[in-house]
């Protein structure tokens, strides 16, 4: 599986630097270092004040997803999170067909086994 780009669960505020540490394969140490340099740079020499920088960090975290609590073991797992993560109404949807279709099935089982001809069909087939 691919890396990909989340905020880290553990990470100090929000978990962006952590998760673009991670995602670039940098320590996070470096990257907090980066930000404060750019915070400190803009701050000092009054290009655009230190209120970009921070707008910058916090959309981040709102457009990060957050890392998933146990990584995806497949394909199948990893579309479910991505899915989840992006719409919950959604993903909520899903599940919701879902469990109605294995309901449905799970009740024509049940009027299948409970009917008098099952019982029958089961005698008769074992020759009794």
């Amino acid at each position: 599986m691919q890396n990909k780009l989340y905020r880290s669960r553990d990470g100090k505020i929000f978990g962006v630097c952590k998760g673009l540490g991670a995602y670039f394969n940098l320590s996070v140490s470096g990257i907090r270092m980066i930000a404060l340099l750019l915070l400190g740079f803009n701050f000092i020499f009054g290009f655009f004040g230190i209120f970009p920088i921070i707008a910058v960090y916090v959309v981040l975290a709102l457009i990060m997803k957050p890392e998933p609590a146990i990584k995806p073991a497949s394909e199948l797992e990893e579309e479910f999170y991505q899915s989840y993560a992006s719409s919950k109404k959604l993903s909520l949807s899903r599940l919701k067909e879902k469990f109605d279709s294995l309901d449905s099935r799970i009740r024509r089982m049940e009027n299948h086994v409970t009917d008098r001809s099952y019982e029958w069909d089961k005698r008769f087939r074992s020759g009794q």
